[in-house]
């Protein structure tokens, strides 16, 4: 304390000390501004006001012109193309979709929402300029802001952190003409190169003389593997390219190229107290006929290295950590013990399988320029378990509540959610375990949907139904009024329709006052009533559900004491062959006149009057199919009638085909073979049996000798084992000379039915192998190899006229032997 008088040292040294420690404590404070390191962003640098407050920005022409927009830019979000309308700079408050590369306008990376970005740049070309030089340059446009590093240790990260995503149309240029995005950092005119990544498309560098954009040369080829490596995808969307070849008409082409959003940082302690200039720049090719747009966002957090991801890991799910990537760095990532890296190891992207276990995440990224890491505290939690719903009932349509009950779940109920169909869900905005459902009137299914944080996979409850009912509706019973005659043995039958809901039972009553049910219980629709004795009444109960039950109109039964018609019939049921016919006998004993319904083919059906009893109806039937014959007998005064049905069914008809008419030569086997169209019919029985070897088969084996007279006819009867038959003819007639053909020399083509054909008659032939008629010119008029087919005289429809004609027949007779002739014929008319 030299220099101190010794007042002063008596005022320190005695209770002066609390006055040196004020001054202490002043001074202390007066260092703090020095000593603290402030960590706050630069004012908007991340877009947040809306506007390009702050930042400066150019547009203009690659190599050419330029248009400066000065900082601080107050209020403008928009600044144009140069010399054109479309915006070049814009910022985005809003987030949208990018047309080509389908991401949104404004990225949320990994759980980090940026809020605002801007667009750099848009699909204008040289094109939209309109100007007289094919190659005027291309559009460029960028933003800078001029970042004062907060003074303090270079040992504590400043960081700048932004998120980029680009739109690029392939030029084909060689790639330092290719349109790009850039970003640049610079200090003290020095650009940092290690934070200062340019992006675009590579080629191989091979474009031919000229520049391959319309004045004459080659373009380059795209190294697209390259391209994807990188992160690019070609887009689907087609864009009008006025590059090139195309010129002012333009060509579709499936030639843009995107990049999603993708992180970067960079750290700015090294420049503490410094001042240093950020630039993002999106230029289009240097030609100027191919465009690039890109988007960029920045976060407003300059305090280091952050790790995005959730801090709840669910066990054993997927989760994805990132941080923002550093230029030619390399990563190093931890995690708690039983925790598992899948993936991305060595990247600024890892994808872990969470353990049990909580504890820290710690991810290194390290180039020439920074040195970061960042600590993320995760706790582990168990899966999502969804539950179940308890409560499912039956409710009645309308005013109805039921009260959902969720229980057994792990996790937070984020909504419930109901469908109609078990298909399409309609979601809940409700969040409770309990959920109260009001006047519903369809079915429906309830579910809550269940989350165990935001980490864990989100899944549903099993369902509960409410089934709703419609009102009961008693509907109508048919008919509303009937009769019910003394001693009738038919019932009334009455119907129930446009009911609602199930039938519980059916009443009965005599006043319409007092009702009985019906025991036991009847629940059809359908109800047949009998034994009265006096008139009742008729009524139904229906419940839909758990709906109140309604009741169905009434319907009366009124009882006549006049005798109900009383008959026997026989037979009740029969079957005949076709063709013939069955007698129908009715015996009646109660009864005044009779109908019939179906009666076309009854005869014998009398007058329809009954004079006495008891009294027989005799009809005959002959339906060619199965009919039902109804009779119909009334009594007079009583309103009902007695219907008794006949059922009568008839064999098929059966068609019996015994062969075409033939000839033979005597000796010549002849194969018969006879059919029938019922193959019930199966009994055959040939008359005469002359010189077949089995009369009662199908097809027997014929063979007549020289004492058979001319010809002979046998008949072939063939039945069923009911008795139903059918026959048919065949004449064969017999020739006592060898196998021969006799060709008629005359025919009359006249349609008298005699002589109309020309055909040949073959004795002994097994096959005729051809028969052919020639005019007098040798022209071919008719030509056959069937036996039994003929010329009828003309030819193409037209008729021939009288003249002559020469016939040409071949044959092969039943030794094997060929027979052929040859002559004459004459057609008359």
């Amino acid at each position: 304390m030299a220099g101190l008088t010794e007042r002063n040292k008596l005022l320190i040294n005695g209770n002066g000390f609390s006055w040196l420690l004020v001054v202490y404590c002043l001074v202390q404070w007066a260092l703090l501004p020095a000593m603290a390191q402030s960590q706050a962003c630069p004012v908007n640098i991340n877009y947040a006001t809306g506007d390009l407050a702050n930042w400066s920005a150019v547009t203009g022409l690659v190599n050419g012109s330029t248009k400066s927009y000065p900082s601080p830019n107050v209020g403008t979000s928009v600044i144009p193309e140069y010399n054109i309308t479309l915006p070049a700079i814009n910022v985005i408050t809003t987030s949208g979709i990018d047309t080509y590369g389908g991401f949104p306008t404004i990225p949320v990376i990994n759980g980090y929402a940026y809020n605002y970005a801007i667009k750099l740049g848009s699909i204008a070309t040289s094109y939209d300029l309109r100007s007289s030089n094919n190659n005027p340059g291309g559009f460029t446009r960028s933003v800078t802001y001029r970042i004062n590093v907060p003074a303090g240790s270079n040992t504590v990260p400043y960081t700048m952190t932004y998120a980029y995503a680009m739109v690029l149309e392939n030029g084909t240029h060689n790639s330092n003409q290719q349109p790009l995005f850039k970003a640049t950092l610079s200090a003290h005119d020095s650009v940092i190169t290690c934070a200062s990544p340019q992006y675009y498309l590579p080629t191989f560098n091979n474009a031919g003389s000229g520049n391959g954009n319309g004045n004459g040369g080659t373009g380059a080829t795209l190294d697209s593997a390259a391209a994807k490596a990188n992160g690019f995808t070609n887009s689907p969307v087609l864009f009008l390219s006025h590059g090139g070849a195309a010129g002012n008409a333009g060509t579709y082409l499936q030639d843009v190229w995107t990049k999603g959003w993708t992180e970067v940082t960079f750290d700015l302690s090294a420049y503490r107290g410094q001042q240093v200039t950020l630039t993002f720049e999106s230029d289009n090719c240097a030609p100027g006929a191919h465009f690039a747009y890109a988007y960029v966002a920045l976060r407003n957090n300059c305090a280091g290295l952050e790790i995005s991801g959730d801090t709840l890991a669910c066990i054993n799910g997927k989760l994805t950590y990132s941080v923002p990537s550093l230029a030619s760095a390399t990563y190093t990532w931890s995690v708690p013990q039983g925790w598992t890296i899948d993936s991305g190891a060595n990247s600024n992207t890892v994808v872990v399988t969470p353990g049990n276990s909580s504890g820290n995440i710690i991810a290194r990224e390290i180039n020439g320029c920074a040195d970061l890491r960042d600590t993320l505290a995760v706790a582990a939690t168990l899966p999502t378990v969804a539950g179940s719903l308890s409560g499912g009932t039956g409710v009645c349509t309308g005013i109805n509540s039921t009260v959902l009950t969720l229980s057994g779940q792990r996790g937070q109920v984020l909504n419930w959610m109901s469908s109609t169909d078990g298909v399409s869900w309609t979601p809940i905005a409700s969040t409770g375990s309990s959920y109260t459902v009001q006047n519903l009137t369809t079915t429906t299914q309830y579910k809550a949907l269940v989350q165990n944080g935001t980490s864990c996979r989100k899944d549903s409850s099993t369902a509960a139904v409410i089934q709703v009912s419609p009102l009961s509706k008693g509907g109508k019973l048919s008919p509303e009024n009937s009769s019910f005659c003394a001693g009738q043995t038919v019932n009334t039958i009455l119907s129930l329709t446009g009911q609602t809901g199930l039938v519980s039972n059916w009443q009965s009553s005599i006043d319409k006052a007092n009702w009985s049910p019906f025991s036991p219980r009847k629940t059809d629709t359908v109800a047949g009533v009998g034994g009265l004795t006096t008139t009742t009444y008729y009524r139904t109960i229906v419940q839909s559900g758990v709906c109140p039950a309604d009741t169905s109109t009434v319907a009366t039964v009124a009882y006549s004491p006049v005798p109900f018609p009383a008959a026997a019939i026989a037979p009740d049921s029969a079957t005949i062959c076709y063709g013939d016919s069955l007698k129908l006998n009715a015996f009646v004993s109660i009864g005044t006149n009779y109908s019939w319904t179906s009666a076309a083919t009854l005869t014998g059906i009398g007058d329809g009057t009954i004079p006495t009893h008891p009294f027989t109806i005799e009809a005959s039937a002959r339906p060619i199919a199965k009919t039902n014959y109804i009779l119909n007998i009334s009594n007079a005064g009583c309103p009902n009638l007695l219907r008794d049905t006949f059922t009568v069914a008839v064999t098929p008809r059966i068609i019996v085909f015994a062969g075409n008419d033939t000839s033979i030569v005597a000796g010549q086997p002849l194969q018969l073979f006879a059919k029938a169209s019922n193959p019930a019919a199966n009994q055959f029985s040939w008359s005469p049996s002359t010189g077949l070897n089995f009369s009662n088969i199908s097809n027997p084996l014929l063979n007549l000798n020289t004492q058979t007279g001319e010809s002979v006819t046998y008949q072939v009867r063939v039945a069923t084992s009911a008795g139903c038959f059918a026959t048919d003819n065949i004449k064969v007639t017999v020739y006592k000379t060898a196998p021969s053909i006799f060709v008629p020399t005359a025919f009359t083509p006249n349609g008298d039915g005699r002589n109309d054909f020309m055909l040949p008659i073959t004795a002994g032939i097994q096959q005729l192998v051809y028969f052919r008629i020639y005019n007098r010119w040798g022209q071919l008029v008719f030509s056959t190899s069937e036996v039994g087919k003929g010329w009828d005289g003309t030819i193409n429809g037209q008729p021939q006229s009288t003249g002559s004609f020469v016939y040409m027949v071949q044959a092969i007779d039943y030794t094997g032997k060929t027979i052929s002739q040859k002559g004459t014929l004459v057609l008359i008319r």
